[in-house]
């Protein structure tokens, strides 16, 4: 296995599932120099459109319109993410691969079971890794603390903690949506001139929301489970 250290590493339970809650996020820190992985813990092969192969094809695309470097896919049961140890064993392994600063997991409070279940695999799995004795997939890895755990919004509208300025890159979280055509767009005649369904614009108004409680045009809002440090109050926020 092949250890390529990232800035930043983001979970999902499914294909899209990043991109929705911080793809604006993502583009932003691409385009800073930073260097960021998606891991999609399932296939999403219960998914109601498209096929795996697909949704694959389609990850691939959106993770090259928003700067991600890395993106990879854990094969784990859709429907399937319950608290199992051999699970957590496999998220370990990813974050001693690439030993990221921080990560990022969907919000617990979610409609859809997987997504609250992917955060605890998540968080469990952070904790895990830093256990020099606990042993994952692949014993030549070495434990790995990361600095931060912070929760991207995915279905419902939460009270943020904090909130990215992702103004200049709504359009490139809008195209890493629209990649996924199987699931949110559907052509007219070709992909060149994509329907979008009400979905996507769920989530721009959404982002712009955020934006408009902190004052500029879009932003995507995160959960913290720990007080974010804020050392100069009068700096650029």
């Amino acid at each position: 296995m092949t250890n390529s250290k990232l800035h930043i590493l983001a979970f999902g339970a499914h294909a899209d599932d990043v991109e929705i809650g911080m793809g604006g996020t993502i583009a932003k820190m691409s385009a800073e120099g930073k260097n960021i992985g998606i891991c999609d813990l399932t296939e999403a092969a219960l998914s109601s459109n498209g096929t795996v192969e697909i949704r694959k094809a389609e990850a691939l695309k959106a993770a090259h319109e928003i700067g991600v470097k890395i993106r990879s896919t854990l094969s784990l049961p859709d429907r399937g993410l319950f608290l199992k140890d051999d699970y957590i064993k496999k998220i370990v392994a990813k974050i001693r691969e690439h030993k990221p600063e921080i990560v990022f997991a969907p919000y617990f409070e979610d409609r859809h079971p997987d997504h609250g279940n992917c955060a605890r695999l998540v968080e469990e799995a952070v904790f895990s890794a830093g256990i020099h004795k606990y042993l994952c997939e692949d014993d030549s890895l070495m434990a790995h603390k990361v600095k931060r755990v912070y929760f991207y919004m995915m279905n419902g509208f939460h009270q943020p903690d904090f909130t990215v300025d992702i103004t200049d890159y709504i359009q490139k979280k809008i195209a890493s949506l629209q990649a996924y055509e199987s699931q949110f767009v559907k052509g007219i005649g070709s992909f060149d001139t994509p329907l979008v369904n009400g979905y996507i614009d769920t989530i721009e108004a959404r982002e712009r929301l955020y934006g408009k409680m902190v004052g500029v045009t879009y932003a995507e809002g995160f959960k913290t489970k720990v007080p974010v440090l804020m050392n100069d109050l009068l700096g650029e926020v």
